[in-house]
């Protein structure tokens, strides 16, 4: 979900644990019946209310992958695709293994400066450092130290944070998010809307393929969107990575961050100003500065693991262009449980994604009820680790049952609304692409209005599963309803999301409540499949917008499809 605050009890935990477990002999779940035919809002909402009861409840033990709980999900997602007649979307099967690897520190990293900054951070307090690479130890001695800005190498808007210094073999110091951001100006990437370049993800992978050593990001509350406390559980505990037959080699061998102090100490101690150099970095043409005589020496020693977990696929066969697929997505998995913890011990995971995922299965069966197949093949995608960070998405990007280039759009659906109907709907990622334009013609029937997110500076648009098809240059769409609520007004729907959030949002306290109103999921899913089923059945493919980040990939992917 787009507000995943990592470090809580997850799929990290369960690795340790599962074993064989998934075969394990289990109890018998009563799988519910194949529900009426979902032709009106209230009858989606009462689908919707018998699917996330059911995953969300105890029984499920939390939905984390590689767990009893977790192949109960998929049984149970099988066996209603079946029922409500999609067929199995990987050949003749229903689910796509997906390999991952744990790696967990078995000692505290160590990061120690020399020359002019004599120093070494505490771990988790003032840095966190570690390694996604699969062997061990990863050791960088006496690696220069290089400011390189924002970290960006963007082309298409003419700026490259790596053009005057050879960053091999170095250790680089970059901000975070991106000079739009910082300047406030709207002609300067996205301005406050952050783009895929002020993703920690993007800079990391900027600096292995520059051939750094390791890269430091510098921690900053504003323009990171979350504080130290998320770093810090993010990157301290067991991480989860896809499976590589090069044991990913290809990433820096060290990867981490610096608190703000740190880096003010570090900057001093090289006779610069951080906040003078963080200002000269959001100007075009800056040019990356080594901090002096300063260098890095970092190490880490890990224990790697494999497992792995299944994505669930369904699909509707296209009856005159099956090789053109629509793909709709949520994610089935949740943070599991903790054996030996007292009290409520099982993060439900029900609105999210028990929600999303009841609402695949809604939409494969209001698709079904069309008096004609679709012409396109439309596909359901359950899948699994995104609470991992994305990683079953990914995997199914990285390994397309339906080709890339011939996906026309995904449609991607990520903890659905609790609190009835309300009159907007918000647009993660707004001016992204066209199918904000099908948006648009499909809510003029419901008398609704879209709006954009109201922090895009916070990179949303990044932190679901859709963002793995946009990557690869399929438009994507993710938009839920707002808060503005048709019964009690926008103040109090904003309540309702910040007590979600304050109180529950992954945490035991996400449970399934027979009380909630799903009328407004309902409606969102109707609109899900208005969308869907007319990209069916016509011929036109969405684009992305000028200037997108991804156009220019879906742009040479067009070109094979030709």
């Amino acid at each position: 979900m787009k507000y995943r605050l990592p470090g809580i009890p997850g799929f990290c935990l369960i690795l340790a644990a599962c074993g064989d477990s998934a075969t394990n002999s289990a109890p018998v779940v009563e799988s519910a019946p194949a529900p009426e035919p979902a032709t009106t809002r209230d009858a989606i909402a009462g689908v919707l209310h018998e699917h996330t009861s059911i995953l969300a409840s105890d029984e499920f033990e939390g939905r984390a992958p590689a767990t009893r709980g977790g192949q109960l999900t998929i049984d149970y997602l099988t066996e209603q695709f079946a029922a409500v007649g999609a067929g199995p979307g990987n050949g003749d099967s229903y689910t796509q293994q997906v390999d991952v690897v744990e790696i967990t520190a078995t000692t505290d990293p160590v990061l120690q400066f020399s020359g002019s900054f004599d120093a070494s951070p505490a771990y988790k307090t003032e840095m966190v450092i570690g390694s996604r690479r699969h062997d061990s130890p990863i050791v960088v001695d006496d690696s220069e130290v290089v400011f390189v800005g924002y970290g960006i190498n963007a082309p298409e808007r003419g700026w490259n944070d790596y053009a005057n210094i050879d960053a091999a073999g170095k250790t680089v110091i970059v901000l975070v998010n991106d000079p739009g951001y910082a300047t406030g100006d709207p002609e300067l990437f996205n301005g406050n809307a952050m783009t895929w370049y002020g993703r920690w993800v993007y800079k990391f992978e900027e600096a292995a393929r520059q051939g750094a050593a390791g890269i430091l990001i510098v921690h900053e509350t504003g323009p990171a969107g979350y504080g130290w406390d998320v770093v810090d559980n993010s990157w301290s505990g067991p991480q989860i990575t896809l499976a590589a037959e090069n044991g990913n080699s290809h990433l820096a061998p060290i990867e981490g961050w610096l608190t703000l102090e740190t880096a003010n100490a570090l900057f001093a101690a090289a006779g610069m100003d951080y906040e003078e150099m963080k200002a000269q970095a959001a100007v075009p043409g800056f040019s990356a500065v080594p901090l002096g005589d300063i260098r890095a020496s970092m190490s880490v020693e890990t224990a790697a693991r494999g497992s792995s977990s299944q994505n669930v696929i369904a699909a509707i066969p296209g009856s005159t262009r099956p090789d053109e697929s629509i793909i709709y997505t949520a994610h089935w998995d949740h943070l599991g449980m903790v054996a030996d913890m007292e009290g409520d011990n099982i993060w439900n995971g029900a609105v999210d994604n028990a929600t999303g995922t009841g609402a695949l299965l809604a939409l494969a069966e209001l698709h079904l009820e069309q008096p004609a197949p679709p012409e396109r093949t439309v596909v359901f995608l359950a899948v699994t680790a995104e609470e991992s960070g994305l990683l079953g998405s990914q995997w199914y990007v990285e390994n397309p049952v339906y080709p890339i280039e011939t996906t026309v759009a995904n449609i991607n659906m990520d903890a659905l609304n609790t609190w009835g109907r309300v009159r907007d709907i918000v647009v993660i990622g707004h001016g992204s692409s066209e199918l904000e334009d099908y948006l648009a013609d499909a809510v003029v029937s419901q008398d609704r209005t879209i709006v954009p997110e109201p922090t895009p500076e916070r990179g949303f648009y990044y932190r679901s599963d859709h963002f793995n098809f946009a990557r690869a240059g399929v438009p994507s769409l993710y938009a839920e309803g707002g808060t503005d609520s048709r019964e009690n007004g926008n103040d109090w729907g904003v309540e309702q999301s910040e007590d979600y959030v304050a109180n529950r949002y992954h945490a035991p306290g996400d449970e399934y409540d027979p009380d909630w109103d799903l009328t407004g999921a309902a409606e969102d899913v109707l609109l899900y499949f208005e969308i869907g089923n007319r990209l069916a059945n016509e011929t036109n493919w969405p684009e992305w917008y000028e200037g997108n980040e991804f156009k220019e990939t879906r742009d040479a992917s067009a070109a094979a499809r030709d």
